[in-house]
């Protein structure tokens, strides 16, 4: 058994790395946030409030609770990269109890030459670098799209189910590109299943790859058309589009707009949906933890729509 702390415990992957990792007892898990949890912020593990801009006290805490892992679950943002996870780093490197670090990733494998596109991610391979300059054992994970961006809220998850491209409540899809590029989708639940299962590894892989499902957004709209019974209304934003940070606006946008206004938005979508054209939303499954642990079976995008999405079990 070994000592796991999560940062960023309250975000939508620190919550679930955590309620899976609670449900079993090979490792423990403890609980890092800048706040002092209130109430809302039940976590199910010890939980500590540390200061991110204090490495030394970050290092003392590491060894005092015999840290054997850190997990990073922050969004990436310049602040939480820039400053905190880098910390947290130099915090885990000078620490002689701690070992392994996954450093905030769970989504595609970025390309670097889009720095100038999504400037935040400049302090996202900051932190890759200073982890190759360290003594520590090190992967990011990789597991493509969330699910949860084309499920309704009755999934169970911590994500906030924003939607992206397809919108099945409204029956309609703005489909980047020509569709038939295959992207990687996976339930949140199952990346921190994989997770917890890579903890025994003798030996980590360069990096964690979690294949959850694979299809094409047209295949991905044939079957939402055939599960709920009705056909959707369509439209294409081809890649020039996107390159000028539009897409087609959907009703489901919409609730999006009090976090995240409609031109921010507009903008950071159409850079993701950029890469789902040019394939690199889609996972290799050779080498993968699901080939590694084939006993973990993920939830399927015709699983959840079936389950969620059928006419009448909405």
């Amino acid at each position: 058994m070994v000592n796991v702390a999560i940062a960023g415990a309250t975000g939508a992957i620190g919550r679930t790395l955590l309620e899976v990792m609670a449900s079993q007892t090979r490792h423990r898990p403890f609980a890092l946030t800048r706040r002092e949890p209130t109430k809302n912020d039940y976590l199910p593990a010890p939980t500590f409030q540390v200061n991110y801009e204090d490495i030394k006290l970050l290092k003392l805490f590491l060894e005092e609770h015999n840290i054997h892992t850190v997990i990073s679950a922050f969004g990436i943002n310049a602040t939480s990269l820039a400053e905190s996870q880098l910390n947290l780093i130099k915090a885990a490197e000078t620490s002689p109890v701690t070992k392994r670090f996954i450093p905030s990733s769970f989504a595609i494998p970025y390309p670097e030459d889009d720095v100038s596109v999504l400037p935040p991610l400049e302090h996202y391979f900051a932190s890759f670098k200073a982890l190759e300059n360290s003594n520590l054992e090190w992967a990011p994970v990789y597991n493509g799209t969330f699910l949860e961006y084309i499920a309704p809220p009755t999934l169970k998850s911590y994500h906030p189910h924003s939607m992206l491209v397809l919108d099945v409540e409204n029956n309609m899809a703005a489909i980047p590109g020509d569709g038939n590029m295959p992207v990687t989708f996976t339930y949140t639940f199952d990346i921190a299943r994989f997770i917890v299962a890579a903890l025994d590894l003798e030996e980590w892989p360069r990096e964690f790859r979690i294949a959850g499902d694979e299809m094409t957004f047209n295949e991905l709209l044939k079957l939402a058309e055939e599960v709920k019974g009705v056909e959707f209304d369509v439209v294409h934003d081809d890649i020039d589009k996107l390159k000028t940070s539009q897409i087609t606006e959907l009703p489901g946008h919409v609730k999006s707009y009090n976090k995240f206004p409609k031109d921010r938005l507009q903008w950071f979508l159409a850079i993701v949906e950029t890469w789902m054209v040019t394939g690199r939303a889609r996972i290799t499954r050779e080498g993968s933890l699901n080939e590694m642990f084939p006993e973990i079976k993920p939830l399927t995008a015709r699983q959840m729509m079936e389950r969620y999405w059928k006419t009448g079990l909405k």
